[in-house]
């Protein structure tokens, strides 16, 4: 005799508020070194850790574009701040998704224009591509220690 379990999928939890706050050290990159290896690791974690709750909170659908924007928000804080205290808060309110790095260094995070073989200088570019793609928008509050991005929610995956 054979049995055969069938499990029905739950529905993820649909998130308001909150989705994901996280604070972490890092070292200052003196004059635009690299960042030490175990601080560009955080940023990865971050992002897989980002990507989770995104998925927890029933929003799957925006993982892609909000890992992209998480990575280049914390790696611009990381590169360029010179803070060693980093958070990164995700909130979905009022029908958007809000992603805000914070490093508590005033200065202004500005769109570079990134030559044809650079490796840098596209970041901000790509973050306001695709919160326009997602109705959303980006900019910096607290004389620039804070950079933030918004993407609307579709309306399925609204809570």
């Amino acid at each position: 005799m054979m049995t055969t379990s069938v499990r029905t999928p739950r529905a993820a939890p649909h998130c308001s508020g909150e989705v994901m706050q996280a604070r972490f050290k890092v070292a200052p990159c003196p004059n635009d070194a690299p960042p030490r290896a175990e601080d560009a690791y955080r940023v990865g974690i971050m992002r897989r850790i980002a990507a989770a709750r995104l998925r927890y909170c029933g929003l799957a659908s925006m993982t892609d574009d909000v890992m992209i924007i998480v990575s280049e928000l914390l790696t611009n804080a990381v590169l360029h701040s010179g803070s060693q205290d980093i958070s990164l808060v995700i909130t979905v309110q009022g029908g958007f998704l809000r992603v805000t790095v914070t490093d508590g260094m005033p200065g202004t995070a500005t769109r570079r224009q990134g030559g044809t073989h650079s490796e840098s200088g596209r970041g901000l570019h790509l973050v306001q591509a695709i919160a326009e793609v997602n109705n959303g928008t980006w900019g910096t509050d607290n004389a620039g220690a804070t950079t933030w991005c918004t993407l609307a929610v579709s309306a399925q995956e609204r809570p």
